[in-house]
């Protein structure tokens, strides 16, 4: 046997002088505190460098001019104008012209005239923000009034009818006056081109007292897009004329009116006009009805028991020789 070191020697006799469950205790307790050997080193996992993984990303800015603008066309305008609010640059990117001709016609549903006066951001304003004709002026005689939607005059000539029927004839412009008192059918030239808005109106009978009268008319009230926008009309130096007028003295079923566009008559479009059945509400139901197409709008609704009908057509000029800028047709019970 080899001969044994010190250290050996003295940890033999300390584990005699140990009970024997003891000893075995602490000599596994020593084992375990002696250090692993490990076949292999631990090599740490690699990854990019820092430097690396910022340049990939630094190249991505919130502040993206044509992401913001692809945004921008899913919005509506209230959402366009609370964004645009919230600092200088959403301000300058938002308020393109460019972004509210696209919101704009999207909204409305009709092609982009050729060229506008105002800026498409007004021009959206005037369109969705709830005024009316009657907000400006004679507000006294104003009951109630519902959006029909926008229609595009590609020409600029207009038929307005009291009939839900296709017309067998087009009048010329110097037998306007007679044809409509003979037919209920007046056509109106130098219209102004572009998009109109139109309205269903309800308002008192002008021929009563307003304290006493119950009595309500209809009118189907039709403007160019840019009419609120105009100082001429704001401060009431452009007026409606009266352009013709009917009256149809028997009972009538409903209170009709329509707006054309002559060019685009025939079109297929214009044909759900005719189509009575598809939006005029059925008998008994009081409640007004309207269509809109691209080139032309209509309005009806059903009358109770009656003695006729008096309808008025207006037009109002910008300026004496002007072009035509606002239309009405006006029903009112005899």
């Amino acid at each position: 046997m080899g001969r044994r070191s010190r250290s050996e020697t003295q940890a033999t006799e300390q584990e005699e002088n140990f009970p024997k469950g003891k000893r075995r205790v602490d000599t596994e307790h020593q084992r375990m505190r002696r250090p692993m050997r490990r076949a292999k080193t631990i090599c740490s996992c690699s990854s990019p460098s820092s430097s690396t993984f910022l340049n990939a990303h630094s190249t991505f800015s919130w502040f993206e001019k044509d992401l913001w603008t692809e945004v921008a066309k899913c919005l509506d305008g209230r959402s366009l104008v609370m964004l645009a609010a919230t600092s200088r640059w959403f301000n300058r990117a938002l308020m393109e012209d460019c972004i509210w001709k696209y919101v704009c016609m999207r909204d409305l549903q009709v092609p982009a005239p050729c060229q506008v006066s105002f800026k498409w951001v007004d021009l959206y304003a005037a369109a969705f923000d709830g005024s009316h004709s009657y907000h400006f002026h004679h507000q006294e005689k104003h009951i109630d009034w519902m959006r029909i939607g926008a229609f595009s005059m590609g020409s600029s000539v207009a038929l307005l009818t009291e009939r839900l029927s296709f017309p067998a004839r087009i009048p010329k412009e110097d037998e306007a006056q007679n044809f409509s008192e003979s037919t209920g059918c007046c056509v109106i030239n130098n219209i102004k081109k572009g998009i109109w808005i139109a309205d269903l109106q309800l308002v008192r009978c002008p021929v009563c007292d307003l304290n006493t009268c119950d009595g309500t008319m209809q009118t189907l009230d039709a403007r160019h897009i840019e009419l609120f926008l105009n100082e001429e009309y704001r401060n009431g130096s452009w007026e409606y004329e009266l352009v013709g007028s009917h009256d149809n003295k028997r009972h009538a079923d409903g209170a009709s009116g329509a707006i054309f566009d002559v060019k685009h008559l025939q079109d297929c479009s214009t044909s759900a006009v005719f189509n009575l059945k598809s939006w005029v509400g059925k008998p008994m139901d009081w409640q007004p009805r309207a269509v809109i197409t691209l080139h032309a709008v209509a309005v009806n609704t059903n009358l109770q028991k009656n003695e006729g009908l008096h309808i008025k057509y207006h037009a109002m000029r910008a300026g004496a020789d002007g072009e035509v800028v606002s239309i009405r047709i006006s029903q009112q019970l005899l």
